[in-house]
């Protein structure tokens, strides 16, 4: 498991909290970032250095990536329609180094409180006929545990850190249990995992007020050089990004081991920012 930094912690020290940058991080000068909204019945504006960047963000929305130039962002989040980011909810300053791809969550930790998190996403390559799947917790919920083959292969996942896996393309039996034990709340089941693809699963909300719900993101082009650029924001504003089915496996089966019933999905696509 990966510790995140949380606000006012910059994203330019991920290291020495133990988040590894991408073996392959370029230094073209931009780094690539994308947002997730991850507080229940909060939606908000995001500024970034002051700047209107997301109008009337909704809970759940994953957008991005947006390619901004390396260095210090002071992003901030306010109730919509605020004049300006002077009164904001939540608010941190962050670095974003050359060639590395982010994702900032704002969230609540486990204790149910909002909080600002940052995630750099591995854009490493994988290596020939494997996928990369990363899980992240960053809900008011329990640790649960993630079995293979009715053996525990991630442990105690908890609020803030993610668990990532490389595993060889094609079909997985896995299963979801409460963390400490070994019977499945959901599964085994049959999992499909992407060559050359790293996909995120975001588990946020907040289990007592029973709105958990999952966003996916998904990164490709790990495999090899990207075939076209990554997308970038325009006018300003960070570019939503279409949805796509594949991750919903893993986003069905989560939302059941959260205790989940009717929860839902956001499934974002983006190119590796290599």
């Amino acid at each position: 498991m990966r510790k995140t930094m949380v606000a006012g912690l910059t994203v330019g020290v991920v290291a020495a909290l133990g988040l590894a940058l991408p073996a392959n991080a370029s230094t073209s000068g931009e780094a690539q970032l994308s947002v997730l909204h991850g507080i229940p019945d909060t939606p908000v504006d995001v500024y970034v250095n002051g700047d209107l960047t997301l109008d009337d963000f909704q809970p759940g929305d994953l957008a991005g990536p947006l390619a901004l130039p390396a260095g210090a962002y002071d992003i901030a989040l306010t109730a919509t329609d605020a004049a300006d980011a002077s009164a904001a909810i939540l608010e941190a300053s962050v670095t974003l180094d050359a060639g590395v791809n982010y994702t900032a969550t704002a969230n609540l930790n486990e204790a149910g409180e909002p909080a600002l998190n940052a995630f750099v996403n591995d854009t490493a390559q994988t290596a020939a006929g494997e996928g990369r799947l990363t899980v992240r917790h960053v809900a008011a919920a329990p640790a649960v545990d993630i079995l293979a083959g009715g053996s525990p292969v991630v442990e105690d996942l908890t609020n803030p850190n993610e668990a990532t896996l490389n595993l060889p393309a094609g079909t997985v039996s896995a299963a979801v249990a409460l963390a400490g034990t070994t019977d499945p709340v959901i599964g085994p089941a049959d999992v499909n995992v992407a060559e050359g693809t790293l996909t995120i699963v975001y588990a946020w909300g907040s289990a007592e007020a029973g709105n958990l719900a999952l966003a996916v993101q998904t990164i490709d082009g790990l495999h090899g050089g990207p075939s076209g650029g990554v997308p970038s924001g325009a006018g300003g504003q960070l570019a939503a990004q279409d949805t796509l089915v594949q991750g919903a496996w893993l986003a069905a089966g989560l939302l059941v081991a959260f205790g989940v019933a009717g929860g839902t999905v956001v499934a974002v696509r983006a190119r590796s920012g290599r």
